[in-house]
């Protein structure tokens, strides 16, 4: 008896490591259109909510950078302050704070053409509202606020780093199924 309650256990414990992360989610930035001139990120944004621990892949051709920038700067496109700035083609980056996060291409006449994306991240919770490239009520003067505790001017940190791996993501129903399996394999040991 004392095996199936141990075996149970460890069952509950395998469900938390692994269904857990999997309730974070992978957006594709343009969908198939990707990181590129002439996608309009406002309405791709609009449909979307995003929370602490979803992910942002960019991916995109030579030519074009993924830039985290401040408000202000994304506000006026002005490039060559980026806090963050990737170049590989594929940058995923995990949003791992609350706030309105901002991102450009750094190619001098892109952000102006569109490559700009505002992302409002929500605490976790399922209200979360996504923000627009077009326009921003983060409150604040001028639509440049930035999450407490950042500053861009000295310090040039970032709260997410971008994660250029390509590491597994499993649905709750790939988790169900490795924890079933698991159990079984268990009470059968």
């Amino acid at each position: 008896m004392a095996g199936v309650f141990s075996g149970l256990v460890v069952c509950a414990v395998l469900v938390f490591c692994v269904v857990v992360p999997s309730f974070a989610t992978v957006y594709n930035v343009g969908e198939s259109s990707g990181w590129t001139m002439g996608t309009d990120y406002s309405t791709w944004t609009s449909s979307k909510t995003f929370a602490v621990g979803d992910s942002l892949v960019f991916n995109y051709g030579s030519g074009h950078t993924v830039d985290e920038v401040s408000g202000s700067d994304y506000n006026s496109c002005t490039v060559g302050n980026a806090i963050t700035s990737d170049s590989s083609g594929a940058t995923t980056i995990t949003l791992k704070t609350a706030g309105t996060h901002y991102f450009i291409c750094g190619v001098p006449g892109h952000c102006g053409s569109g490559m700009k994306l505002a992302v409002t991240v929500g605490s976790g919770s399922p209200t979360a509202s996504p923000s627009g490239s077009g326009s921003s009520s983060t409150g604040g003067s001028g639509g440049s606020s930035l999450p407490s505790g950042r500053n861009t001017t000295t310090t040039k940190t970032s709260p997410y780093t971008p994660d250029l791996s390509s590491g597994a993501n499993f649905s709750p129903f790939v988790a169900l199924g490795i924890t079933c399996v698991a159990f079984f394999m268990l009470v059968l040991s």
